[in-house]
């Protein structure tokens, strides 16, 4: 293993001579505002590393990301805000002072006491730093992924003691949504499907959060296994001359289902 210390101190020496005088032109031209397209696409670039399962992927993106932490931190201090070190202090200032049952004399009963009193804390610090109250579910970025931001927002409320008693309420609620959804598509109304679609998402967001199941990563690996069998049909197609826009539905679901069982037996 290297040496943590001296590998930062490189990667900081390294953003250094980039902005610098004689740096790279391209570098030296970004702002906080041009970096912003670069971090999301790096933070996507994680979490298809981490699906991928390849460590040394996984390694690559994380470094990608890092980097771009550490261009705008060096952005920030050229602008006299703030440098790398005081960001990491502040996220160590952080992390301490909302595990008070690690790092002080506090003690929970499980991860769900340890979110209420995380957002308590957080609201203590708004209160001290003047600034106004906001509501107990506010906080999550609108930016977030529907099913991402959905179910943050049922965790917030939990926090606060919004929550049904057990995970039966919950199915329950899921059942009640899809009735709703039903009724919705026989009267043909579109703004009533989509409001009951919507509704239905958001309550299976919540299930997901109760059995700690993340909806939008469950999701993903949906699509993934969709996207793996649509390649299957399309390529056992074109080995008899065919495309699915040439095929039956019933040819197509026949060659679901052997993709389906191809995946069983390789697993």
């Amino acid at each position: 293993m290297s040496d943590p210390e001296k590998a930062i101190r490189r990667l900081l020496e390294i953003m250094d001579r980039l902005r610098d005088p004689g740096g790279c032109p391209w570098d030296r031209e970004q702002t906080l505002k041009t970096l912003t397209p670069y971090l999301l696409e790096e933070a996507h670039e994680v979490i298809e590393a981490i699906e991928s399962d390849d460590a040394q992927h996984h390694r690559e993106e994380l470094g990608d990301l890092l980097f771009q932490v550490v261009f705008q931190a060096r952005i920030a201090r050229e602008e006299g805000k703030f440098d790398f070190a005081q960001v990491c202090d502040a996220i160590s200032d952080k992390l301490t002072r909302r595990h008070p049952h690690v790092f002080g004399d506090a003690s929970v009963s499980g991860s769900r006491e340890v979110v209420r009193n995380w957002e308590r804390i957080k609201a203590e610090e708004r209160r001290e730093k003047g600034q106004a109250e906001r509501s107990a579910i506010g906080g999550v970025p609108v930016a977030l992924p529907a099913l991402v931001r959905g179910e943050r927002m049922t965790e917030k409320a939990a926090a606060v003691g919004f929550d049904w008693p057990d995970q039966e309420g919950v199915l329950a609620k899921v059942h009640e949504e899809l009735g709703e959804l039903e009724e919705a598509l026989r009267s043909g109304a579109r703004d009533r499907v989509e409001q009951e679609l919507g509704d239905l998402l958001f309550a299976i967001a919540n299930l997901g959060r109760w059995v700690k199941v993340h909806p939008e990563e469950a999701l993903r690996g949906t699509l993934r296994r969709f996207e793996s069998r649509f390649h299957f049909i399309e390529s056992k197609l074109a080995e008899r001359g065919s495309s699915p826009g040439e095929s039956t539905l019933e040819e197509m679901d026949a060659l679901w289902n052997a993709a389906k069982e191809h995946e069983k037996s390789a697993s």
